[in-house]
C-alpha cells in the first residue's frame, strides 16, 4: 500500500503540470491580448512552484493559475491542526482564480491537491486528496448559475450518485462569509480528506480528482463567452468592486488554503494572487429594493439547487 501512495504524488504532481498548461493556453486565447507571465520559485524549507499570472488582459483583470510541490517537516501550527505529532509532509495542488474585468462575467475558484504525511522513518502514515470549484456572480444570470452546476455534476454522477449532492452542500457550507450570513457565490464542489476506503482506492480517488480538472474550462468558458460583450455602466462596476471587498475578507478571514500556505511559509506572492486588483468598501451599502443587486443577495442568503 505506502508502495503504490508513494508513487501518487508523482503521478498527480505531472498531472496538475499538465492542466496547467492546458488551462492558461486557453485563457489566453478567450482573453486574446494579456499573456500568462511565469515565475518558478523554490521554498526554503523544501519545494517549489510554477506561478503564472496575468493582469489587465481584454477578459480578465487578473488572473493567477499556479502549482506547487512542496515538502518538509510539518509546521508546529499544523501539527496542532492535524493532531499529529512530529512529522514531515508533501503537499501538491493546482490553485485559480480568475478576476474578470466585465462585471457580467463571475469571479472563478478551482483547486485540486494531494497530500501526503510520513512517519521520521519516512512511512505514510496518511494521504488524501482535496478540491473543487466555485463560481462567484456579480450579477445572476440563472442560465450561467445551471450550466456550471450541470457540469459539476455530470463529473460527480460518473464516480458516484452521491458526490454530488453532497460536495454541493459542503461548498455552500465551507464558501460562506458567517461574519456576513451570506455565501461567498454560488457554489460549486468542495471536497477534503478524500482518503483511500474499501470502496474508493486512492487510484479511484485520482481519477474523479482528474477529471473534475479536466472538466473545469467546459464548466466557465462557456459563460465568460456568453457575457465578456455585454455593457455595463460605472454603477455595474462599482457593485462588482463591493462585491469583491466580500471576496477579500472571505479568503483572509476563513480560507484555510490562504491559512496553510501562510503556516507553512509559501510564497505570499503566489498565496495572495486569488485577491482582486481594485476592491472597494462602502460603508453600511445596501442595494435598491427589486435591483438586480438585491436579487443576487438574497440568493446568496440562502444556497438553490441549480440542477
Amino acid at each position: 500500500m505506502g508502495g503504490a501512495r508513494g508513487r501518487m504524488k508523482h503521478k498527480f504532481y505531472r498531472y496538475i503540470q499538465q492542466l496547467q498548461d492546458s488551462i492558461t493556453s486557453k485563457l489566453e486565447e478567450v482573453d486574446g491580448i494579456s499573456k500568462f507571465g511565469e515565475d518558478l520559485w523554490e521554498r526554503p524549507e523544501g519545494g517549489g512552484g510554477r506561478t503564472r499570472a496575468l493582469e489587465k488582459g481584454a477578459v480578465f483583470e487578473k488572473g493567477g493559475v499556479n502549482i506547487s510541490a512542496v515538502h518538509g517537516e510539518l509546521p508546529k501550527a499544523m501539527q496542532t491542526y492535524f493532531n499529529v505529532n512530529d512529522c514531515d509532509f508533501f503537499a501538491c495542488g493546482l490553485s485559480l482564480v480568475l478576476h474578470p474585468k466585465n462585471p457580467m462575467v463571475p469571479t472563478v475558484h478551482a483547486n485540486w491537491r494531494y497530500f501526503e504525511m510520513y512517519d521520521k522513518e519516512g512511512n505514510i502514515i496518511d494521504s488524501w486528496f482535496g478540491g473543487g470549484q466555485d463560481l462567484t456572480p456579480y450579477y445572476l444570470f440563472e442560465e450561467d448559475a445551471k450550466h456550471f452546476h450541470s457540469v459539476c455534476k455530470k463529473t460527480c454522477d460518473k464516480h458516484h450518485p452521491d458526490f454530488y449532492t453532497d460536495f454541493k452542500e459542503k461548498c455552500d457550507t465551507y464558501f460562506y462569509n458567517a461574519h456576513r450570513e451570506e455565501g461567498r457565490g454560488i457554489g460549486g464542489l468542495f471536497f477534503d480528506y478524500c482518503k483511500a476506503t474499501k470502496t474508493m482506492s486512492l487510484e479511484r480517488w485520482f481519477q474523479f480528482v482528474s477529471e473534475a480538472g479536466n472538466n473545469f474550462l467546459d464548466a466557465y468558458i462557456p459563460i465568460v463567452e456568453r457575457r465578456k460583450n455585454l455593457p455595463f455602466t460605472k454603477e455595474n462596476k462599482t457593485w462588482q468592486e463591493i462585491r469583491r471587498g466580500r471576496y477579500v475578507e472571505f479568503n483572509l478571514v476563513h480560507d484555510k488554503g490562504t491559512l496553510f500556505g501562510l503556516k507553512t511559509n509559501g510564497r505570499i506572492e503566489s498565496i495572495l494572487m486569488s485577491l482582486p486588483p481594485t476592491v472597494q468598501w462602502k460603508y453600511d451599502h445596501h442595494p435598491e429594493n427589486g435591483s438586480e443587486e438585491e436579487k443576487l443577495l438574497n440568493v446568496l442568503k440562502k444556497p438553490k439547487n441549480w440542477v
